[in-house]
This record gives structure tokens, C-alpha cells and sequence, in this order.
């Protein structure tokens, strides 16, 4: 099938094309990308007055799929990706059981072929039963085709083994997803320590928690050589420690959620569990330093860590409530509404933290632009569109956000993974 995309605005990281364009897909792939294309398609496209970016890639999201399908599943995750423009994910290895060898792997990535709109890519742990213990199947998991490996939710607390799982995953050609998080220096806190929390009786988590880890990390990857990347990165440390990395030639990069760049603790107004994410949220210092990261390069990758719950899980006091927020359903709006529309980003710089950078990061050739023989995941975004994000429209089971009821501009209007139309409200 062939189909023909007209009036579009490109926006190609790669070629750096940022002008109308026509698009024609053919047999999966990008067959042309020209200012005016002139032939006969089964289907044609009108995208004017939006832009083309290519398919966003998600570096980091919990589908809870085997195990914890109650809060998610692939077939659930995969339509709530699409309908963010989300064509490819990394998932997190923390279902039940955990991913820890190759066997695993290789069966999740087979089931998301006919059960995901969206790319599945199963990352593994670090660890077997993330027990951090001892090393899992990196090699077996690597040949499966993981792509990276992490300990997501906690860090592995034994520097020792952590460096064996870098050099494993070095010598496989595959990157380290870090979660910095010092487990000994929680200490039961619930949301960022500040007056904030003492305002609302919530127990603290210092910027040190994450701090100390990230440090460890760099430090351990500079010895290794192995690729690290620093999931969710919250403080303005964090960004320093990146950019010290940078500067040094380090294979380290680093990645912002879009609740992290927006809020801060001070828009915790009463002890609501939707406001429970770990990290958590931080001062309006550190958010300025994450956009700042952002806006400077410092920070590569704009991912959402969307963690899905179900409703009893979240609506309680964040003393008992899960930490998570769901995200793939309007990281593109968010991102656009706090970072384009303010001039702090241009699109150009959007489409690379969304898509062009988490490809090169994980070694896919074929994806992350807009340009003739890459693989037709494309999306088509309406910068026009202002609406108010509303949870009881997600197409995702969780609906655990802050973000219902805030304002934005800028919706996902048709998604196409490998030259298919998975998500269609253009003609709208």
C-alpha cells in the first residue's frame, strides 16, 4: 500500500529539512520526501497546517506486561503510545517475573508483534530477580535483542557487580539505563524534602539520593567505557554531572521527563498520591536547570517513564500511595506547550530529544527521521489544537497524572508505524 502525506510541514532531524514537504511511503519505508510529489497513491494524506515528525521513541516506559496486567498490558500500553505518536518504547524490565534472560525477552518482543500498535523493545535487568545479587543473562538477553539493560525502580546497590553488568554489557554493544537512586538514603520519603513536605507531614527525599548514584555511575562508566544512560534526571546536579561527562567524551546521556521540566514540589497543594513519582518532584531550581539542560543539549532524551497503576493504588495519601505517573498519552502536547510555545525549544529540537536522539542511542538505523529509506514511522501533529488534558479519555489503563485538567496546545493527529496508520483523528 502506498501512501501519500501533502502539505505537511517536515521537520527532519537528520537531513535537517524544516520546510513543506509531500512524504511517499511505499512497503513500509520512505520512498520520497519532495516538495511537490505527483503520483497516484491508495491513500492521500492531508496534512496541512500540521507538522511531520518522525515516529517518537520512548526510551523509557512500564507496559507491567507479564504479570501485572491489571495496570497495563501491551495491547493497552501499545494504543496509548500510538495515540502520543509514540511508534517505538523501551520497556522496563520490572514485571513479574522479572526480564532476566533471553527466553523472556524473545517471548515479550514475539506476543508485542500482534498484541502492540506500538514498537516493543524489552529491555532486561541488570540483576536475576533484580535481587541485585547476581548478574542476569546479559549476553542471552542481548542476542534477544534488548537493546539495554537496567535495574529500573532502584539502582543496584553493589558497585561491585554493577561494574561486571557494565563491562557484560559493554561487550555485547548494548547501553546501561540507570536508575540513580541511593536505596540507604530514602529513608521512607515520599515526595521532595522541602517545607513543602513539612507543610503537608510528608516525609523528605534529598536531591542527594540521586545525586550520589548518578556520580557513581558516570564514574563507573568512565572506567567501563560501557554506553550509560541516565533515566528521569531530576536535579540540577544531575545536569552538571551530565555536562561535566560530555565535556570529558564520556558515552553518557541523559534524559528529562515532562513532568520533571513543568512542575515543581510547591504545585503539591494537599497530599494527593497522583503527585507521587520517583524521582520525585523537585525545586523550581532544579526545573529551571532541566530546561536549561534541555535547551543547551545538555540533556539528549525527553522520555515519560509512564508507570500505569490502577485507581485504588493512587487515591490515597502519598504515605501509601505507588509512585508513577502515566505520560505517553501527552508527553508530545506537554512538551511542545512548556518548551516550543514558550521558545525555549524549536520543533527541529523537539523531533531529536523525541525521536532522532533515543534512536541513536539505541543503535536503530532505520527510525528517528524523515528521509527516503527509513522506515515510515511517521507522526502528524496539530500545533493548532488547545484542549485540556483529560484522564477519563486515555486510551491507556492507568490514569494516574497531575496533568488532568492542565492546558494545552498541540495533539497527536495520525500516527504510522512501518507505513500503517495505527492512529487516525485528522479528519476530526
Amino acid at each position: 500500500m502506498t501512501i501519500l502525506i501533502q502539505n505537511g510541514h517536515v521537520v527532519d532531524p537528520l537531513t535537517r529539512k524544516d520546510g513543506c514537504y509531500d512524504v511517499l511511503i511505499g512497503d513500509g519505508r520512505i520512498t520520497k520526501v519532495e516538495k511537490e510529489i505527483a503520483v497516484a497513491a491508495d491513500r492521500v494524506i492531508n496534512a496541512k497546517g500540521c507538522y511531520v515528525l518522525p515516529g517518537l521513541i520512548d526510551l523509557h516506559v512500564h507496559f507491567r506486561d507479564p504479570g501485572l496486567e491489571y495496570k497495563e498490558t501491551l495491547s493497552t500500553g501499545g494504543r496509548a503510545a500510538v495515540k502520543g505518536g509514540v511508534t517505538t518504547v523501551c520497556a522496563m524490565p520490572n514485571t513479574k517475573p522479572v526480564m532476566d534472560d533471553g527466553e523472556k525477552i524473545a517471548k515479550v518482543h514475539e506476543r508485542a508483534k500482534g498484541e502492540s500498535l506500538t514498537r516493543v523493545i524489552q529491555l532486561g535487568a541488570v540483576t536475576k530477580g533484580q535481587r541485585g545479587e547476581e548478574l542476569a543473562d546479559i549476553r542471552g538477553m542481548a542476542k534477544a535483542g534488548c537493546h539495554g539493560i537496567s535495574e529500573d525502580g532502584k539502582s543496584v546497590m553493589n558497585a561491585a557487580l554493577y561494574r561486571q553488568g557494565m563491562k557484560a554489557a559493554r561487550a555485547c554493544g548494548i547501553t546501561v539505563f540507570a536508575h540513580c537512586e541511593d536505596q540507604t538514603l530514602v529513608e521512607q520519603g515520599v515526595m521532595n524534602e522541602d517545607q513543602n513536605a513539612q507543610r503537608l507531614g510528608l516525609r523528605g527525599i534529598t536531591n542527594s539520593v540521586e545525586d550520589v548514584i548518578t556520580a557513581r555511575d558516570i564514574l563507573l562508566a568512565k572506567e567501563t567505557k560501557v554506553k550509560l544512560h541516565l533515566c528521569h534526571c531530576s536535579t540540577a546536579d544531575s545536569v552538571k554531572m551530565v555536562r561535566l561527562a560530555k565535556e570529558e567524551g564520556l558515552p553518557v546521556t541523559g534524559e528529562v521527563c515532562p513532568h520533571h521540566f513543568i512542575l515543581s514540589s510547591d504545585d503539591i497543594k494537599e497530599d494527593n498520591g497522583n503527585y507521587k513519582m520517583n524521582p520525585p518532584l523537585r525545586s523550581k531550581a532544579d526545573v529551571e536547570a532541566l530546561r536549561q539542560g534541555l535547551k543547551d543539549g545538555v540533556m539528549d532524551v525527553i522520555a515519560t517513564d509512564h508507570a500505569p497503576h490502577a485507581w485504588e493504588e493512587k487515591d490515597k495519601s502519598m504515605k501509601e500511595a505507588a509512585f508513577g505517573i502515566v505520560g505517553l498519552e501527552t508527553s508530545a502536547a506537554l512538551t511542545y506547550t512548556s518548551l516550543v510555545k514558550t521558545g525555549l525549544l524549536s520543533v527541529m529540537d523537539m523531533a531529536e530529544k523525541m525521536s532522532y536522539n533515543p534512536a541513536k542511542i539505541l543503535g536503530l538505523e532505520d527510525r528517528g527521521s524523515v528521509s527516503e529509506g527509513k522506515m515510515a514511522d511517521l507522526v502528524i501533529f496539530d500545533p493548532s489544537r488547545t484542549y485540556k488534558i483529560d484522564k477519563n479519555t486515555f486510551v491507556s489503563k492507568g490514569k494516574n497524572t497531575p496533568f488532568d485538567g492542565f492546558e494545552v496546545t498541540g495533539e497527536v493527529v495520525c500516527t504510522l508505524v512501518e507505513g500503517k496508520v495505527v492512529y487516525d483523528i485528522l479528519s476530526d
